[in-house]
């Protein structure tokens, strides 16, 4: 299974936020999606992601005032990225190994999504009870 078919049945909206976003605006952001990180814009191209990770990081090394700073200044850069024609499979070994929770999804150099590695996992886990399903199933008739 590809990431483009993982996604295929999603709304075009993503919640993101710019280079020039204060960390404190960002922060609302999370809070308010209940989401654990954003893509960072510069324009239309992804500049960098800004997580949980970064705020705890960022909050360690610059105390309250990282509130105050843009996310362009505490965002993890450069971006790890996936295209639509990865397979889901990749695209959790790549965050395993890079350990990393959330990739962006470009075609064309262009974002058209964010994936978790929640989404992944959950895609996986409906395959192995599917599998699992068609198991029993074979075995009663049999």
């Amino acid at each position: 299974m590809t990431i483009a078919r993982l996604i295929s049945d999603r709304s075009t909206d993503m919640i993101s936020c710019q280079i020039g976003t204060l960390v404190s605006d960002a922060l609302q952001l999370l809070a308010q999606h209940r989401i654990g990180a954003l893509p960072v814009m510069d324009g239309l191209n992804v500049a960098g992601i800004f997580s949980e990770r970064d705020m705890v990081y960022r909050l360690a090394e610059h105390g309250p005032a990282m509130l105050e700073l843009t996310v362009g200044r505490v965002m993890t850069s450069p971006v790890i990225s996936v295209e639509p024609a990865t397979s889901v499979l990749n695209a959790l070994s790549l965050m395993t190994m890079r350990r990393i929770r959330h990739l962006p999804v470009l075609s064309a150099g262009r974002m058209v999504a964010f994936i978790s590695i929640g989404d992944l996992v959950k895609y996986r886990i409906e395959r192995i009870q599917s599998e699992a399903d068609a198991m029993r199933e074979y075995i009663q008739m049999a």
